[in-house]
């Protein structure tokens, strides 16, 4: 078997697979879109007046020493469960001596949780056109040779498919693409939605006072030492009399 044979039967066993690959990619950019629409219905309520009169209520109970009520004020501007979950951190550690290192990461694995979320359309904005490529090409092949043997009708089957899965493939794309586009843009400002939340609360006295300096260590003589000194103290004093 020569390595041209190999390649067509590598290429041919790969026919079926990218078909169902394809497929299953169309439904997953569609799903996305749907998602998308569902996140843009939430954020309808959007504002930054809103977002401004949630901080304020969160800075007034926070400085009256009413925890829950801030945490209310400020997951109300959560639109999903790892934006909730950084926002509750704002309020939540500010208590912890190692506060901000705490918040801090907190919106780090925020920010890492919606990139992840990103990286969905963004595979499928490659995946798709190369699977739409890989779907045309392979046809191909078994459509030239029932051209030389005068199939015609094996030939419009298989150029049929070879355009429909270009089709599949170029629409995946297309949609992939626009749902990272405007994902991307609703995440970076739900990020500064939390960004402007912490900022704001942390100007809000802490409950927990500063804690004190460690006492310094006490001096420790050997006894030696002091009957030596308080030798030396004595004879001290029996000079200066006269």
């Amino acid at each position: 078997m020569t390595i041209e044979n190999i390649l067509f039967e590598i290429s041919d066993a790969l026919r079926y697979p990218v078909l169902l690959m394809s497929v299953i990619a169309l439904v997953l950019a569609i799903a996305e879109a749907g998602a998308l629409l569902a996140e843009a219905r939430r954020r309808r309520v959007r504002s930054v007046a809103r977002t401004e009169h949630a901080v304020d209520l969160a800075r007034d109970a926070l400085a009256s020493g009413d925890r829950a009520t801030a945490l209310r004020a400020v997951t109300s501007l959560g639109y999903n469960e790892a934006m909730n979950e950084a926002l509750a951190a704002t309020v939540e550690q500010r208590d912890h001596p190692d506060a901000a290192n705490r918040i801090a990461k907190r919106l780090a694995e925020y920010d890492y949780r919606s990139v992840k979320r990103l990286e969905r359309t963004r595979i499928l904005v490659r995946m798709g056109p190369a699977l739409g490529l890989m779907g045309t090409l392979i046809p191909l092949s078994p459509a030239l040779a029932a051209l030389g043997d005068g199939d015609v009708q094996r030939l419009t089957d298989d150029l049929r498919v070879a355009f429909s899965v270009t089709v599949a493939g170029l629409l995946v794309g297309a949609i992939a693409f626009a749902v990272s586009l405007v994902r991307d843009r609703m995440y970076d400002q739900d990020y500064s939605d939390v960004e402007y939340v912490n900022a704001q609360l942390a100007s809000v006295p802490s409950s927990i006072p500063p804690s004190a300096p460690p006492p310094a260590p006490a001096l420790h003589t050997h006894p030696r030492q002091s009957v030596g000194m308080e030798s030396a103290a004595e004879k001290l004093s029996a000079e200066a009399q006269p």
